[in-house]
């Protein structure tokens, strides 16, 4: 749903309030905020609002608590450079692209694991996602640890710029340095592939950021999660 400067996400099989989100809500969108929330209501959904510091202001939050919603978060938003260098892995971890529907379901059940839920709930993710497999701009990667599949990572190329879309680890392989490998790996494909950009977000304070602070990229925003109540 587009209104205005806003774009409404709704995702009839993800019905986590992660992948139901709001964004580009600025205080100029401020009369399209009942049209957007009856869009949430109407299918009983819940939803994450961003809410940018550029174009908001403490009348517009004022508004929005009005409306029963409440900040949940923060995000911080990443920006750095491409890595010309090839990465040199630890012994123990591999990277590889995930390029057929056997090694994309073991990256479903990871990536719904590593975000929290439960794995019955793995057949979201598969049908959600297996439209990426092999789809132009798109780059989906698995990490193993000592060859057995324990983190996945995800980018999109487009316009020279890579955004750094999604990452997620098994609770029991997290801490061994997974995650940086697949975002050494990233920032090299992103050279490879000419980008002059790589962007990405990640809770703010949390590891991912840490992760790609150590690698160079550096903080351009904090936005606001908002949800309801």
């Amino acid at each position: 749903m587009k209104l205005g400067n806003i774009a409404a996400f709704y995702i009839k099989t993800m019905p986590w309030g992660l992948f139901n989100s709001i964004r580009g809500f600025s205080h100029v969108d401020i009369g399209h905020l009942d049209e957007i929330l009856a869009f949430y209501r109407e299918r009983e959904r819940r939803f994450q609002m961003d809410i940018d510091p550029v174009g908001n202001n403490a009348e517009t939050l004022r508004h929005l608590a009005g409306k029963g919603l409440h900040q949940t978060g923060f995000q911080s938003v990443l920006y750095g450079l491409p890595r010309e260098e090839r990465p040199a892995l630890a012994p123990s971890i591999t990277v590889q692209s995930i390029e057929n529907e056997t090694d994309f379901d073991v990256y479903a059940g990871i990536h719904c694991v590593g975000a929290g839920m439960s794995l019955d709930d793995k057949h979201h993710f598969v049908n959600n996602n297996i439209g990426l497999l092999n789809r132009p701009g798109w780059r989906l990667l698995l990490a193993r640890w000592n060859e057995v599949p324990a983190a996945v990572g995800v980018m999109h190329i487009h316009e020279g710029t890579a955004s750094l879309a999604l990452a997620a680890t098994l609770p029991e392989y997290r801490g061994r340095g997974l995650q940086t490998a697949l975002l050494q790996w990233r920032l090299y494909e992103a050279h490879r592939a000419g980008c002059d950009l790589v962007a990405g977000q990640a809770s703010f304070g949390s590891s991912s950021q840490h992760n790609m602070e150590r690698l160079g990229m550096s903080l351009a925003w904090t936005r606001a999660l908002w949800g309801p109540i």
